[in-house]
C-alpha cells in the first residue's frame, strides 16, 4: 500500500585496534557509508552490491558534496572486495548475467547539464575485468533492466521521449505545465548486446505507463511479464500484471483487481507467475482513480496455461507479503517483511499452501539466488552494526558475513537497545527503546521521542546511526530514544493496520502517551524532559501531539502534516487521505478532517515548536509548514521555520542533512534540558 512518506570498504571483519570507544557524531552519521543490492554470481562464487558515500561534487568545487553509488563485488570464499565502476555520477542496479559472463549496471556518463545532462543507461563489461560499453541509448534514461535467459538480450523500461517540437519548446522556456498534464507512459524495449544500435519497442502504443518495478523474463525468453498503471499520477493506484510476446508484441493482462498488483516473477518452470496485489473495492473518484483501501498487500500466483489467479493469503499469515522470489525448484516462494520489530524472510509452500518464518528476530533485506540456490545474498545489520553483505543457504540458518563496509563503527559507545511492550486501551502496542550509553539503572534520562511516517510504517530493533535523529548520537550524549509502534503501523497484522483509520490522532496518539507513561513508570524517562519529533505522518503526530498535551518541553515538526483539509487538495496522493477518512473533504466527512487537523486547536500549542520542511515538497506541500508557524508565530510561541531549497518530501544534500541533525539537537536540547543543554558533538 502507498502511504506519506513516512556508509573505506573492505571486505571480512576487521577491527580498529585498540582505540577507546567514543560518542558518535554528527559528522559520524553522514560518514557512514549505504550499502545495497547484494546481487551473487550464478555459479554461487562472487557477489555485487553497491555503496553509496558523499564525495566532493568536482575538483573545482571540492566543498560541495554529492551522493554517489558505486558497484562492488567480494568473493564468497572470502577476500576483501573491490570497487569495480567508476562512473562520474555514480552506478546502481548491478546485475550478472544468466550465464555469469558479464556484470550489467545503471550509469550517467557523459557531459552536460539540464536537458542535455546525460541519463542512466544499462553499461555492459566482462566479469573478469575490462571497460563497460553501453548498450542502451534511451533519450529520457533507463529506469530498470532485466537479462533475457540467453544472455544475449536485455529488456529495459524508459519513459517515451519529448517531441523535437516539445523539446524546444522546454530549451526556449516556453514551457507552460500543464497540472497532472504531463502523463508519457514508460515502455518496455529490447535490445541485443551483440548489436545494440537498435532497440526494439514492445509495449509502444498501449495506453499504460510500465512500472519502473521489476522486469521478469520466461524461462523459454520468449514473453516477459511486467506490470503498469493507467497513468503515471502516484495517486493513481490502478495497476495491473502484463504478459507480454516479445516475437509479436502481443500484450496480454493477466490481473483482475481495480487496485495495484505488481512485482510480477515467472516460476523456473514457466508454469506460474507470482505477484503482490494491493486489493481494492472502493468506489472509484469521478475522475476513475481508486480511493486507497489501507490492507495488506497479498502473494498471488497465477497459473500461466490455465489462467487462472490463486490467491494466497491465508489467516495463519497476517503480515504484508513483499516482492517474491521463487526456489530454484518452483516449490517454493520466499520474501521478506516486517514482522513487529524485526524482519522475517517467510517461505510460501506452493503445494500445501502453508507459510513458513525461515528467520528469528533479525533485520535484513533479501539480494538474489545463484543458480542453484546453495547460496542467498543478503543484506543484514543489528543494534550493534551497520548494514553488510551476508550469504546464506536456502534454510538461512547460518549466515556468513562477507564486508565490513564502515569499519570505523567499531569506534562508536553504542547504547543498548531493547524491544519494548506495554497496554493501551486493551492493545499490546510495541516500540524500541535505546538506552544513553552508559546507563545506569534506578536513574531517570530526558526522553526522545520518535514518531515514525507512513503511517503504516514501523520501526524495527536495527543499527540507529543515521536517519532522521541519528539515533545513537543522542544516546552517546546521555538521551534515552523511544521509537513507538502505534496503531496503524505495518508488522503488526491487519486489524492493527487499520485501526486508525477515521481515527487519526486518537488511539495512535493515546498508544504514544502510555508507552511514554510505561517508561517513566519503569524509571528510565524523567517526566520533565521529554521531547518528540517526526517526520511526514510522524510530523503529524507531533503537530497534533503538542495540541494535546503540555508534556514535551519541545518538539519538531518535520514535513508534517497540519491542516488536513487544505492538505487533501494540494498534495500528489490525496487518495490516501480518502482511505483514512472515509471520503473526500467534502460536506459529509470534513468535520472529521477539521477535527484531526492540529490547526483547529492551535490555540492549546504552548510546547516550543521547530518546524523543518523540503522546499520543493509535493507530498506534503509547503503550505502546511506555513499555516503551523503563521499559527503559532501570531500567538507569541517560540517556533521556527526552516526551508530546504530543492528538497522534495525527503532531504537529500549534504548540508541539508547536517543542518537537520545539527538544528534538531540544538532546539530540542536547549528547550528540553534548558541551563543543561550541550553543544552538538559537531561544535
Amino acid at each position: 500500500m502507498r502511504t506519506f512518506l513516512a556508509a573505506v570498504v573492505c571486505a571480512g571483519v576487521t577491527t580498529t585496534g585498540l582505540a577507546q570507544p567514543r560518542p558518535v557524531t554528527v559528522d559520524d552519521v553522514l560518514e557512514l557509508k549505504g550499502v545495497s543490492s547484494p546481487m551473487v554470481s550464478p555459479d554461487g562464487t562472487r557477489v555485487l552490491y553497491t555503496v553509496r558515500a558523499w564525495e566532493p561534487a568536482s575538483d573545482k568545487e571540492p566543498n560541495q558534496r554529492e551522493s554517489r553509488t558505486r558497484v562492488w563485488m567480494v568473493p564468497v570464499a572470502g577476500g576483501p572486495g573491490r570497487q569495480i565502476t567508476f562512473g562520474q555520477r555514480g552506478d546502481s542496479q548491478p546485475q550478472w548475467s544468466p550465464d555469469g559472463r558479464s556484470i550489467s549496471f545503471l550509469s550517467a556518463r557523459g557531459t552536460g547539464t539540464g536537458e542535455d545532462a546525460p541519463r542512466p543507461q544499462v553499461y555492459v563489461m566482462r566479469s573478469d575485468g575490462g571497460e563497460a560499453r553501453r548498450v542502451t541509448d534511451a533519450k529520457e534514461g533507463v529506469a530498470t533492466y532485466a537479462w533475457a535467459p540467453d544472455s544475449r538480450r536485455i529488456a529495459f523500461v524508459a519513459t517515451e521521449p519529448r517531441s523535437s517540437d516539445e523539446t524546444a519548446k522546454v530549451r526556449s522556456r516556453d514551457d507552460e505545465l500543464v497540472f497532472e498534464g504531463d502523463l508519457r507512459y514508460r515502455h518496455v524495449w529490447v535490445v541485443e548486446i551483440a548489436d545494440s544500435s537498435v532497440a526494439t519497442p514492445i509495449t509502444s502504443g498501449q495506453d499504460y505507463t510500465v512500472d519502473a518495478g521489476p522486469l521478469s523474463w520466461s524461462p523459454d525468453g520468449s514473453r516477459i511479464v511486467f506490470s503498469a498503471g493507467l497513468t503515471s499520477m502516484l495517486r493513481d493506484e490502478r495497476q495491473d500484471v502484463y504478459i507480454a510476446e516479445v516475437a509479436t508484441k502481443q500484450i496480454t493482462k493477466i490481473s483482475t483487481n481495480f487496485g495495484r498488483d505488481s512485482r510480477p516473477q515467472w516460476s523456473p518452470d514457466g508454469t506460474r507467475i507470482a505477484w503482490v496485489a494491493d486489493l481494492n473495492t472502493a468506489k472509484p473518484n469521478g475522475d476513475g482513480t481508486p480511493a486507497s483501501q489501507i490492507t495488506q498487500s497479498r502473494l498471488m500466483i497465477y497459473d500461466v496455461a490455465a489462467r487462472v489467479i490463486k490467491d494466497a493469503s491465508s489467516p495463519s499469515f497476517d503480515l504484508e507479503a513483499a516482492t517474491p522470489q521463487w526456489s530454484r525448484d518452483g516449490s517454493h516462494i520466499i520474501f521478506a517483511t516486517g514482522q513487529r520489530a524485526y524482519t522475517t524472510v517467510f517461505s510460501y509452500d506452493v503445494t500445501a499452501a502453508r507459510y513458513t518464518a525461515l528467520t528469528e528476530r533479525r533485520t535484513l533485506q533479501l539480494g538474489s539466488q545463484s543458480r542453484d540456490g546453495a547460496v542467498i545474498a543478503v543484506l543484514q545489520d543489528s543494534p550493534e552494526s551497520p548494514n553488510d553483505v551476508y550469504v546464506t543457504g536456502p534454510d538461512f540458518r547460518t549466515f556468513n558475513r562477507l564486508t565490513t563496509t564502515n569499519p570505523q563503527a567499531a569506534q562508536f559507545a553504542l547504547g543498548a537497545s531493547e524491544v519494548v511492550t506495554w497496554k493501551s486501551d486493551g492493545w499490546t502496542v510495541e516500540g524500541v527503546l535505546l538506552k544513553p550509553v552508559g546507563f545506569e539503572a534506578g536513574k531517570r534520562y530526558p526522553l526522545l521521542v520518535v514518531a515514525h511516517g507512513g503511517p503504516a510504517g514501523a520501526f524495527v530493533n536495527n543499527y540507529r546511526v543515521g536517519g532522521l535523529e541519528g539515533g545513537q548520537l543522542w544516546a552517546g550524549q546521555g538521551w534515552a530514544v523511544f521509537y513507538p509502534n502505534p496503531r496503524g503501523s505495518t508488522n503488526y497484522g491487519e486489524k492493527f493496520l487499520r485501526a486508525n483509520i477515521n481515527d487519526w490522532g486518537g488511539g495512535d496518539y493515546r498508544d504514544i502517551m502510555t508507552g511514554i507513561d510505561a517508561l517513566v513508570a519503569r524509571g528510565i524517562a524523567d517526566s520533565d524532559k521529554l521531547a518528540l519529533i517526526g517526520w511526514s505522518y510522524g510530523g503529524y503526530m507531533t503537530a497534533w501531539s503538542i495540541t494535546q498535551t503540555a508534556r514535551f518541553k519541545a518538539a519538531m515538526v518535520g514535513a508534517g502534516l497540519t491542516n488536513l483539509w487544505s492538505m487533501y487538495g494540494t498534495n500528489d496522493i490525496p487518495n490516501v487521505l480518502i482511505g483514512y477518512f472515509g471520503g473526500q473533504a467534502g460536506p459529509e466527512r470534513l468535520p472529521l478532517y477539521m477535527e484531526r487537523s492540529a490547526m483547529t486547536r492551535i490555540d492549546k500549542v504552548v510546547t516550543p515548536t521547530l518546524i523543518l520542511h523540503g522546499g520543493s515538497d509535493e507530498r506534503v506541500p509547503i503550505g502546511q509548514a506555513q499555516e503551523l508557524f503563521r499559527g503559532l508565530k501570531d500567538r507569541g510561541k517560540a517556533t521556527e521555520l526552516v526551508f530546504y531549497p530543492r528538497e522534495g518530501h525527503g532531504i537529500t544534500e549534504y548540508y541539508h542533512q547536517k543542518d537537520r541533525l545539527t538544528r534538531i539537537q540544538d532546539w530540542i536540547s536547549r528547550y528540553t534540558l534548558g541551563e543543561a543543554a550541550r553543544k552538538t558533538s559537531s561544535q
